[in-house]
């Protein structure tokens, strides 16, 4: 098991809150990373694009230590060596991942989906039925009301649409307290007012922490207006604002055509 070092022992090697440097991951011969270079700031939301099999998944792997590098550097809050580190310490430093399907417990309800996800040293069943304090209270409300589920905080999960689990599952990341959320293709399966909605939960959600948002839907990512790094055959090809990366006659050619 990974031990996770006081970070008051450790010195800071970067100002940056998630910095990748020259991350290579290969499979059988094929470089799924090839000297990936990334950096995001505390509190910055980043939209990844590119074409499918241009590594968004593998470096999301590499984040959070479910695949560990060839060669590389990825250190988080300038101080933890996330190749050293397993996934559950890295979950602990406060990285959180939401995939693409949501999975949530079904058969519970919304509030108690929060509960589950609620950052505590408890068992399941003793954190369902435990007698709740005034402030566990406040934060399960605060959480229900930026996710938009409050008034539906009764409801099992399982009656929920697409999109209202989507967002279950992000407030079930934000009860965890992470510093960084990595969402891959939140808007998928959405409705169109499902996806403006949330476009500004993870908007709101960026103010107080980062968001990394791999996602193939152009129009979502321009609702975002936010920073656009575009992936292909394993590195950063285009990076800057969605319009700068769109002009890009290499993005043109190997994603979004002509």
């Amino acid at each position: 098991m990974n031990q996770i070092v006081d970070s008051d022992e450790l010195p800071t090697l970067t100002p940056t809150l998630l910095y990748l440097d020259g991350v290579t991951v290969s499979f059988d011969g094929f470089r799924a990373l090839n000297n990936l270079s990334l950096a995001i700031d505390e509190s910055e939301m980043r939209a990844i694009i590119g074409p499918n099999g241009a590594g968004k998944t593998t470096m999301m792997d590499v984040i959070t230590g479910k695949t560990r590098p060839n060669e590389g550097t990825a250190i988080f809050a300038g101080q933890h060596d996330l190749t050293k580190l397993d996934e559950a310490a890295i979950a602990t430093l406060g990285i959180g991942r939401k995939f693409q399907t949501p999975t949530v417990f079904e058969m519970h309800t919304v509030e108690d989906n929060i509960v589950l996800a609620l950052k505590a040293d408890r068992k399941p069943f003793a954190t369902l039925f435990s007698r709740r304090t005034a402030s566990e209270r406040e934060r399960i409300d605060a959480l229900l009301e930026r996710i938009r589920l409050k008034d539906q905080r009764l409801r099992k999960a399982s009656e929920l649409s697409h999109g209202q689990k989507q967002w279950l599952e992000i407030g079930m990341l934000l009860a965890q307290e992470p510093r960084v959320l990595l969402v891959d293709e939140p808007a998928a399966g959405m409705t169109d007012q499902e996806t403006a909605d949330t476009a500004d939960l993870l908007r709101e959600i960026a103010k107080t922490r980062s968001v990394i948002v791999v996602e193939h839907d152009m129009t979502f990512v321009r609702d975002l207006g936010v920073k656009v790094t575009c992936l292909h055959e394993g590195s950063v090809l285009a990076e800057g604002s969605l319009d700068q990366v769109s002009a890009d006659e290499r993005v043109i050619e190997v994603y979004l055509g002509r």
